[in-house]
Protein backbone atom coordinates (compact mmCIF):
# COMPACT_ATOMS: atom_id res chain seq x y z
CA UNK A 1 0.00 0.00 0.00
CA UNK A 2 1.53 3.36 -1.21
CA UNK A 3 2.26 6.19 1.42
CA UNK A 4 0.63 9.34 0.99
CA UNK A 5 2.94 12.58 1.68
CA UNK A 6 0.62 15.70 2.86
CA UNK A 7 2.98 18.69 2.44
CA UNK A 8 2.93 22.31 4.67
CA UNK A 9 3.47 24.94 2.40
CA UNK A 10 2.52 28.67 2.75
CA UNK A 11 2.26 29.91 -0.94
CA UNK A 12 1.13 28.72 -5.12
CA UNK A 13 4.43 28.30 -5.70
CA UNK A 14 5.22 25.82 -2.69
CA UNK A 15 2.51 23.51 -3.55
CA UNK A 16 3.77 23.36 -7.25
CA UNK A 17 6.77 22.15 -6.21
CA UNK A 18 5.46 20.24 -3.67
CA UNK A 19 3.09 18.06 -5.84
CA UNK A 20 5.67 17.90 -8.52
CA UNK A 21 8.02 16.35 -5.91
CA UNK A 22 5.42 13.82 -5.26
CA UNK A 23 3.46 15.28 -2.35
CA UNK A 24 -0.25 13.91 -3.25
CA UNK A 25 -2.18 16.18 -0.94
CA UNK A 26 -1.22 20.20 0.18
CA UNK A 27 -1.63 21.43 3.31
CA UNK A 28 -1.96 25.41 2.81
CA UNK A 29 -0.98 27.67 5.21
CA UNK A 30 -0.33 31.67 5.91
CA UNK A 31 3.16 32.61 7.32
CA UNK A 32 3.06 32.31 10.95
CA UNK A 33 5.08 29.82 13.55
CA UNK A 34 2.67 26.49 13.00
CA UNK A 35 0.99 27.77 10.36
CA UNK A 36 -2.25 29.84 9.81
CA UNK A 37 -5.35 30.56 7.94
CA UNK A 38 -3.97 31.19 4.20
CA UNK A 39 -5.52 34.16 2.25
CA UNK A 40 -8.43 33.77 -0.30
CA UNK A 41 -5.96 34.59 -3.17
CA UNK A 42 -3.40 32.05 -2.07
CA UNK A 43 -5.84 29.78 -1.99
CA UNK A 44 -7.02 30.49 -5.42
CA UNK A 45 -3.69 30.69 -6.56
CA UNK A 46 -3.00 27.40 -4.82
CA UNK A 47 -5.93 25.85 -6.39
CA UNK A 48 -5.51 27.34 -9.45
CA UNK A 49 -2.14 25.37 -9.80
CA UNK A 50 -2.28 21.79 -8.22
CA UNK A 51 -4.14 19.10 -9.11
CA UNK A 52 -3.69 17.16 -5.48
CA UNK A 53 -6.07 17.89 -3.16
CA UNK A 54 -5.90 20.83 -0.51
CA UNK A 55 -6.87 21.41 2.70
CA UNK A 56 -6.67 24.41 4.26
CA UNK A 57 -5.33 25.50 7.64
CA UNK A 58 -7.73 27.30 10.07
CA UNK A 59 -6.05 28.98 13.03
CA UNK A 60 -6.23 32.99 13.57
CA UNK A 61 -2.97 33.45 15.18
CA UNK A 62 0.60 32.25 16.50
CA UNK A 63 0.34 30.23 20.49
CA UNK A 64 -2.42 28.16 22.19
CA UNK A 65 -5.09 26.82 20.63
CA UNK A 66 -7.15 28.22 23.28
CA UNK A 67 -9.34 31.23 21.54
CA UNK A 68 -11.78 33.66 22.09
CA UNK A 69 -14.80 34.37 20.86
CA UNK A 70 -13.82 36.63 18.31
CA UNK A 71 -11.30 34.23 17.41
CA UNK A 72 -13.40 31.72 17.14
CA UNK A 73 -15.61 33.94 14.12
CA UNK A 74 -12.18 34.30 12.36
CA UNK A 75 -11.75 30.49 12.12
CA UNK A 76 -15.76 30.31 10.91
CA UNK A 77 -15.41 32.99 8.20
CA UNK A 78 -11.81 30.62 7.37
CA UNK A 79 -13.92 27.68 7.15
CA UNK A 80 -16.54 29.21 4.64
CA UNK A 81 -14.01 31.28 2.60
CA UNK A 82 -11.91 27.80 2.40
CA UNK A 83 -15.19 26.13 1.31
CA UNK A 84 -16.27 28.70 -1.41
CA UNK A 85 -13.08 28.53 -3.18
CA UNK A 86 -13.05 24.66 -3.62
CA UNK A 87 -10.52 23.83 -1.39
CA UNK A 88 -11.27 20.03 -0.65
CA UNK A 89 -10.40 19.79 3.14
CA UNK A 90 -9.87 22.43 6.30
CA UNK A 91 -7.71 21.51 9.40
CA UNK A 92 -8.16 23.06 12.57
CA UNK A 93 -7.83 22.25 16.65
CA UNK A 94 -9.26 23.36 19.62
CA UNK A 95 -9.04 23.26 22.72
CA UNK A 96 -10.40 23.66 26.30
CA UNK A 97 -8.00 25.69 28.99
CA UNK A 98 -7.09 22.06 30.47
CA UNK A 99 -6.23 20.68 27.55
CA UNK A 100 -8.85 18.98 26.44
CA UNK A 101 -10.69 18.87 23.42
CA UNK A 102 -13.27 21.88 23.32
CA UNK A 103 -15.97 19.46 21.37
CA UNK A 104 -18.57 22.15 21.12
CA UNK A 105 -16.86 24.59 18.95
CA UNK A 106 -15.16 21.58 17.06
CA UNK A 107 -18.50 20.26 16.29
CA UNK A 108 -19.61 23.71 14.61
CA UNK A 109 -16.50 24.25 12.95
CA UNK A 110 -17.28 20.48 11.62
CA UNK A 111 -20.78 21.03 10.87
CA UNK A 112 -20.08 24.24 9.02
CA UNK A 113 -17.08 22.96 6.77
CA UNK A 114 -19.63 19.84 5.76
CA UNK A 115 -18.51 18.06 2.64
CA UNK A 116 -15.49 18.87 2.94
CA UNK A 117 -12.89 16.59 4.76
CA UNK A 118 -11.58 17.57 8.09
CA UNK A 119 -8.16 17.44 9.97
CA UNK A 120 -7.51 17.90 13.57
CA UNK A 121 -3.92 19.63 13.78
CA UNK A 122 -1.20 18.52 16.06
CA UNK A 123 -3.33 20.53 18.70
CA UNK A 124 -4.22 16.83 19.56
CA UNK A 125 -0.66 16.66 20.71
CA UNK A 126 -1.34 18.90 23.59
CA UNK A 127 -4.17 16.67 24.76
CA UNK A 128 -3.88 14.66 28.79
CA UNK A 129 -5.49 11.83 27.75
CA UNK A 130 -4.88 10.72 23.87
CA UNK A 131 -6.96 7.67 24.19
CA UNK A 132 -9.82 9.92 24.89
CA UNK A 133 -9.02 12.85 22.21
CA UNK A 134 -8.93 10.20 19.69
CA UNK A 135 -12.07 8.71 20.41
CA UNK A 136 -14.07 12.07 20.48
CA UNK A 137 -12.61 12.99 16.91
CA UNK A 138 -13.91 10.06 15.98
CA UNK A 139 -17.23 10.58 17.13
CA UNK A 140 -17.32 14.07 15.99
CA UNK A 141 -16.60 12.46 12.47
CA UNK A 142 -13.18 13.87 11.97
CA UNK A 143 -11.18 12.47 8.46
CA UNK A 144 -7.24 12.89 9.39
CA UNK A 145 -5.64 14.00 12.95
CA UNK A 146 -1.93 14.81 12.69
CA UNK A 147 -0.03 13.63 15.24
CA UNK A 148 3.79 12.88 16.84
CA UNK A 149 2.40 10.27 19.31
CA UNK A 150 2.05 13.09 22.21
CA UNK A 151 6.56 13.58 21.62
CA UNK A 152 8.68 16.15 20.37
CA UNK A 153 8.90 14.11 17.30
CA UNK A 154 6.89 11.87 15.20
CA UNK A 155 10.13 8.46 16.03
CA UNK A 156 10.08 9.44 19.43
CA UNK A 157 6.08 9.20 19.41
CA UNK A 158 5.99 5.74 17.30
CA UNK A 159 4.85 3.35 19.81
CA UNK A 160 1.53 5.95 20.71
CA UNK A 161 1.19 6.29 17.46
CA UNK A 162 1.12 2.18 16.68
CA UNK A 163 -1.51 2.34 19.33
CA UNK A 164 -3.40 5.38 17.82
CA UNK A 165 -3.55 3.38 14.36
CA UNK A 166 -5.01 0.12 16.34
CA UNK A 167 -7.55 1.77 17.92
CA UNK A 168 -8.46 4.12 15.03
CA UNK A 169 -9.03 1.01 12.27
CA UNK A 170 -10.45 2.48 9.23
CA UNK A 171 -12.50 5.23 11.37
CA UNK A 172 -9.72 8.22 11.22
CA UNK A 173 -6.47 8.28 9.04
CA UNK A 174 -3.54 8.78 11.52
CA UNK A 175 -1.21 10.98 10.31
CA UNK A 176 2.47 11.03 11.14
CA UNK A 177 3.82 14.66 12.07
CA UNK A 178 7.30 15.82 13.24
CA UNK A 179 10.11 15.94 11.82
CA UNK A 180 9.24 13.36 9.56
CA UNK A 181 12.01 13.33 6.56
CA UNK A 182 13.73 10.80 4.30
CA UNK A 183 16.16 9.37 7.03
CA UNK A 184 13.59 8.33 9.42
CA UNK A 185 10.68 7.89 7.34
CA UNK A 186 10.73 4.14 6.89
CA UNK A 187 11.53 3.38 10.56
CA UNK A 188 8.25 5.42 11.59
CA UNK A 189 6.03 3.85 9.00
CA UNK A 190 7.89 0.24 9.97
CA UNK A 191 7.45 1.07 13.98
CA UNK A 192 3.98 2.78 13.80
CA UNK A 193 1.92 1.22 10.62
CA UNK A 194 0.67 4.61 9.75
CA UNK A 195 -0.02 4.99 5.95
CA UNK A 196 0.34 8.91 5.81
CA UNK A 197 3.24 11.23 6.85
CA UNK A 198 3.39 14.93 7.18
CA UNK A 199 6.23 17.16 6.03
CA UNK A 200 7.58 20.78 5.87
CA UNK A 201 7.26 21.45 1.85
CA UNK A 202 8.32 24.89 1.89
CA UNK A 203 11.45 23.12 0.63
CA UNK A 204 10.44 21.24 -2.13
CA UNK A 205 13.85 18.89 -2.01
CA UNK A 206 12.66 17.34 1.40
CA UNK A 207 9.13 16.12 -0.46
CA UNK A 208 11.21 14.88 -3.15
CA UNK A 209 13.41 13.34 -0.91
CA UNK A 210 11.12 11.77 0.81
CA UNK A 211 8.93 10.19 -2.74
CA UNK A 212 12.00 9.02 -3.68
CA UNK A 213 12.60 7.31 -0.33
CA UNK A 214 9.04 6.05 0.08
CA UNK A 215 8.56 4.81 -3.84
CA UNK A 216 11.65 1.96 -3.26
Amino acid sequence: MSILIEAYVTSAVEALAAEDAGAGRIELCGPGEGGLTPTEASLLDTLSLVHVPVHVMIRPREGDFVYSDAEFAQMRDGVRMAKQAGARGVVFGILHADGTLDVERMRELITLARPLKVGCHRAFDLTPDADEALDALIALGVHVVLTSGHAATALEGAATLKRHVARAGERISVQAGGTVRATNARAIIAASGVRAVHARGVDHRVIAELAEVLSD
